[in-house]
């Protein structure tokens, strides 16, 4: 290979060129990049090998298995990236001189952040900008900043945790709540102000996924593992489980819906991890485009008032 040209690349490297070679980072395959892209495999290993000769360096280590970026591809791909969150934010603000504020935006969030706080506020933002069509996933936390980082959602809500790696996205905080311990009523526990992590150990901890990883920690910081015996998926399973005397859970406090309350019983958790921080995950190096901007104007410009509970805990 020769050296890089940049002007040979400006002239003979189109936009859908470097689009197929960021789907074959991402899927680690060509084949599954040339599916993704909708073009034939022989094809875009050709736009590939192409490529690799203008830039005058390999971009892809190839293997049986598939494909790498080699350190140039990182480079180029972090590159493209920029390029293509440029050209849409570009489309979006011209957009906004003769269209008004319109678009498709894409949330990314999880569930025990839609119920209490965000359905709410995106249902305030659809009623004020109704020309734009909100795309909604529900995912876990690392799954979102998964989705944020590779432009696959224009913004996203999680709930912060030490395992996450948040190397590819800008972050801003949003919210806090606390998460508190339910325990059926009359249940020994019931009869103390307050419970640390190690005092619940020895029950049936019912366990919702997206706090297992928690849990896990908090077990090694007291030198012993943690597997429950009942692990789901929702707040809403995991407190009807302790309504029928299962076991105990620990769940953000505003799940707790007031007819809720008064068949269970609600203990503080004294641990320092107890205070669940709820940030926005926006693309890192990329300014948000004027809706993603509005609606995050939105979403910091509502009251903080952290003892709502909401009955809905499905």
């Amino acid at each position: 290979m020769g050296t890089f040209n940049r002007l040979h690349l400006i002239r003979q490297v189109d936009l859908f060129t470097l689009k197929l070679f960021l789907s074959a980072v991402e899927e680690q395959q060509i084949g599954l990049a040339a599916i993704r892209e909708n073009i034939a495999a022989s094809t875009a290993t050709k736009r590939i090998q192409d490529l690799e000769d203008i830039a005058g360096v390999k971009l892809l280590e190839r293997s049986p298995k598939g494909v790498v970026a080699s350190p140039a591809g990182n480079v180029l791909a972090r590159y493209i990236r920029t390029i293509f969150g440029s050209l849409e934010d570009m489309r979006a603000e011209i957009a906004a001189f003769t269209e008004g504020m319109q678009g498709e935006l894409t949330v990314a969030s999880a569930r025990s952040v839609y119920v209490p706080f965000l359905s709410r506020e995106l249902g305030e933002f659809s009623r004020e900008y109704p020309l734009v069509h909100l795309v909604l996933r529900e995912l876990e936390n690392a799954e979102i900043i998964h989705a944020v980082s590779r432009g696959e959602a224009d913004i996203g809500l999680f709930a912060a945790a030490h395992e996450l790696d948040l190397g590819g996205v800008d972050v801003t905080p949003y919210r806090h709540d606390r998460m508190v311990v339910v325990v059926p009523q009359g249940h020994p526990l019931s009869a103390h102000s307050s419970v640390t992590f190690k005092e619940l150990l020895p029950e049936q901890l019912v366990t919702v996924d997206a706090m297992l990883g928690a849990f896990r920690a908090a077990a090694r910081r007291l030198g012993t593992e943690f597997e429950p015996r009942h692990c789901v998926r929702s707040a809403g399973v995991a407190i009807s489980l302790v309504q029928a005397g299962l076991g105990v859970t620990v769940q953000p406090e505003c799940f707790l819906g007031h007819e809720l309350l008064n068949r269970v019983s609600v203990i503080e958790l004294a641990e320092p991890w107890a205070v669940r921080r709820i940030h926005i995950a926006t693309p890192r190096g990329r300014s948000p485009s004027p809706t993603t901007r509005a609606l995050m104007q939105q979403l910091l410009d509502q009251p903080r008032d952290e003892s709502t509970r909401h009955d809905d805990a499905q």
